[in-house]
């Protein structure tokens, strides 16, 4: 009912960055719907998915804390040279003040683009690229609607972002091949999932220590 006529997915391992399950359209042999183009490898809009690494941004320059209060009330942003930015929540109401978890949970628009004002434009997308974000480079392209999925990002970058969440903050780059063999069965490059493990685990000791 959406009109949606297209879809990918993409489901990896975080802790060891393999990917085990990679869907890049909704029919390989469809001439209609983009078949033979890899949507998870290619620039999309993320829309709020993008949400979290704002607020990750934040708590991460000390900008707020879990218990910080952001206002969800109508509030316009100015843009030099162009109209007032006035970004609505999708339910189209108000909440008043909120945490931090309230609004990602709900994905309110109006906090996240708040988060972003306090962050600003370079520091937020500093922050996505250390953890894994290859496609925001020119703050100068982009505004607060940036924190609104306003910029275009791919599915396996945005993997590796999230996964440097769930691996507490190390970024674990994604793998598609473990091993490679010539014809005569010698290994010519290979890795573990244990190997990755302990090299997460290795670098999570270091940071905690």
């Amino acid at each position: 009912r959406y009109k949606v006529g297209n879809g990918a997915a993409l489901v990896t391992r975080p802790n060891t960055g393999e990917i085990l399950a990679m869907v890049g359209s909704r029919d390989y042999f469809s001439a209609t719907h983009e078949g033979q183009i890899n949507i998870t490898v290619r620039e999309r809009q993320p829309g709020s998915s993008i949400k979290p690494l704002d607020v990750a941004t934040a708590l991460q320059l000390r900008k707020l804390t879990p218990a910080t209060a952001l206002l969800d009330i109508p509030t316009c942003f100015q843009n030099i040279g162009q109209s007032d930015y006035c970004p609505k929540n999708y339910d189209g109401s108000f909440h008043g003040p909120v945490l931090p978890r309230q609004a990602l949970a709900n994905s309110y628009n109006i906090p996240a683009v708040k988060v972003l004002g306090l962050n600003s434009l370079e520091s937020f997308m500093a922050t996505a690229s250390a953890m894994g974000l290859s496609t925001l480079k020119d703050p100068s392209r982009y505004g607060l609607a940036l924190a609104l999925g306003g910029g275009e990002v791919k599915m396996v970058d945005m993997a590796t972002a999230f996964g440097t969440l769930a691996n507490q903050g190390v970024k674990v780059p994604i793998i598609s091949i473990t091993k490679i063999e010539d014809y005569t069965g010698r290994v010519l490059f290979e890795t573990s999932a244990d190997v990755r493990k302990d090299e997460l685990e290795k670098a999570l000791f270091l940071g905690g220590s």
